[in-house]
């Protein structure tokens, strides 16, 4: 008894170790994976980490990219909240693409997703591609802005006046009563990215052992399966898909931008990205864009961690 209890105090389990030690375990016990993502990790350094890093200090700075940055403290962000009347219209704007876009692009990526998996193999293919198609084509803008033109040529301009429901065309793109709910539904239909393929990987990767346990246990239809086995079960892609949605409700205007112009009529669907692509781009005042990115990605970061937080009872966190 005493031999085996020395044994057993001798071999020390690798989950006791340290979490870095386990970590540096891991990588060089996958070494090949890791290698073949490190291109992929290297561009993400270059091109996101550091400029996130960078936007920081650079907000707190007077910064125009021909003289040397200058410190000013917090008179950016002071300006932003105090005297930027266009920036308070540019939340506004963000809040409402995001209460519409984020939560109706989650849920009808992942109704899209269920549905389509539950057709055969052909119509899985073809049907995921229809649907994620248009986040790969941003010339596609072209097409909406030929439906929504605002003369007589327009196609739903010609449709309506045909069917006599309108007498003169409607200006969709510049009319402020019109341009919110336009932009909002080409955002709806560009929203199927790679939140919308990542669901439907977490629908294919699901173990049918848990679906003929779940008939053994008396589940009797398909929602009953949806929620007591299918959701619980793909929880690593809801939350990855929530965060992609997150991210792509509180950082859309290119759409607005494409269909409407920077800055739109009255800023009608101009958003906190435009207002940092505005200052950043055309103004080259990269303090003063530096400081709305931070505001934004401060918003973001506070909104995926209650995210995180409400999926995690799916998660294995």
């Amino acid at each position: 008894m005493a031999k085996a209890k020395k044994e057993q105090t001798a071999v020390k389990p690798i989950n006791t170790e340290s979490k870095a030690a386990y970590t540096w375990h891991l990588i060089k016990q996958n070494k090949t994976v890791y290698l073949m993502m490190l291109p992929f990790f290297v561009l993400f350094i270059i091109f996101t980490l550091v400029p996130v890093i960078m936007t920081l200090p650079l907000g707190l700075t007077n910064f125009n990219l021909v003289q040397a940055p200058r410190y000013i403290g917090l008179q950016n962000f002071y300006s932003l909240f105090v005297n930027d009347d266009v920036f308070m219209t540019a939340i506004k704007n963000t809040l409402i693409f995001a209460v519409f876009t984020g939560p109706f692009s989650y849920v009808l990526s992942f109704l899209l997703a269920w549905l389509i998996n539950e057709m055969n193999p052909f119509f899985k293919v073809f049907f995921t591609f229809v649907f994620y198609a248009p986040s790969m084509t941003p010339s596609a803008y072209v097409i909406w802005q030929l439906i929504f033109s605002g003369d007589s040529y327009g196609y739903l301009n010609s449709v309506l006046m045909d069917l006599g429901i309108i007498n003169n065309a409607i200006q969709w793109l510049t009319d402020t009563s019109y341009m919110m709910g336009v932009v909002i539904i080409v955002q709806l239909w560009s929203s199927m990215g790679a939140g919308f393929l990542a669901l439907r990987a977490g629908f294919q990767n699901i173990d049918n052992s848990l679906y003929e346990a779940g008939a053994i246990e008396g589940i009797q239809n398909r929602f009953q399966e949806l929620f007591t086995i299918t959701i619980p079960a793909m929880g690593p892609s809801l939350l990855f898909a929530a965060v992609l949605a997150i991210s792509g409700a509180f950082t859309c205007g290119t759409v607005g931008s494409t269909l409407c112009g920077l800055p739109s009529t009255d800023y009608a669907v101009h958003t906190v990205m435009n207002h940092a692509q505005d200052y950043g781009t055309i103004r080259y005042e990269m303090g003063y864009s530096s400081a709305i990115c931070m505001v934004l990605f401060a918003v973001m970061l506070i909104t995926n961690t209650i995210i995180r937080r409400i999926l995690s009872r799916y998660t294995d966190d």
